[in-house]
């Protein structure tokens, strides 16, 4: 490299850029941690829509409260595929849930996004929110996957690659990064498996939980 070419300022990567497969922490507890700051990116017919993830949740191998608890079935076969793979549910027969699958193939576990910041497309997630109020549109995981039209059709998609969605890189630094309890569920709730970005006015779950 010339001494020109090391003057020149370094190009900042795109944030739309799929992650590496290979860059994802080896397990479901680090994943969950270093998916703070990162984009989830959704191509739609109207355009790209998508945000920055500022809350996550582990369900490690062996949670009881996890889908994969008691074994791979047709309906969570995503979640034991190789890591950065989407698993997509149905939860309480309403909303689509995210989840990145987390271990090595064949390994029951996985990440749920949980809330976005709206950055791409926002006109596309309030029309089909149907709501303008931009804290709201991505707060909460059936809030998010509503906004990005994220359903069925989408689970056991490779997030590694541009596709209909993906997980984006993103160069930025996160910020400071919280750990609780989990939200909305029975089972192993006293686990500190969430972690969200402190400060951060689209994070989910009661205040409490977000200090």
């Amino acid at each position: 490299m010339s001494r020109a070419d090391a003057s020149k300022p370094r190009r900042r990567k795109d944030a739309h850029e799929p992650i590496a497969r290979s860059d994802l922490p080896a397990d479901t507890i680090s994943l969950a941690r270093y998916l703070i700051g990162k984009r989830v990116v959704r191509k739609l017919p109207e355009g790209v829509a998508g945000g920055r993830i500022v809350e996550t949740e582990a369900y490690v191998i062996g949670d009881a409260a996890g889908h994969a608890y008691r074994g791979m079935t047709p309906r969570n076969r995503s979640l034991f595929l190789e890591p950065g793979h989407a698993y997509v549910y149905v939860a309480y027969g309403i909303s689509n849930m995210l989840n990145v699958s987390s271990e090595g193939p064949g390994i029951g576990a996985g990440v749920l996004i949980r809330a976005l910041e709206p950055l791409d497309g926002i006109p596309i997630m309030q029309r089909n929110r149907g709501i303008e109020r931009l804290r709201d549109l991505a707060r909460g995981p059936g809030r998010l996957t509503a906004a990005l039209q994220i359903d069925l059709r989408l689970d056991g998609l490779d997030l590694c690659r541009k596709g209909p969605l993906w997980l984006g890189r993103d160069d930025q630094e996160p910020g400071e990064i919280g750990r609780s309890v989990r939200i909305g569920i029975s089972k192993e709730a006293d686990r500190r498996l969430r972690f969200y970005l402190r400060g951060s006015p689209f994070v989910s779950g009661p205040r409490s939980l977000n200090e």
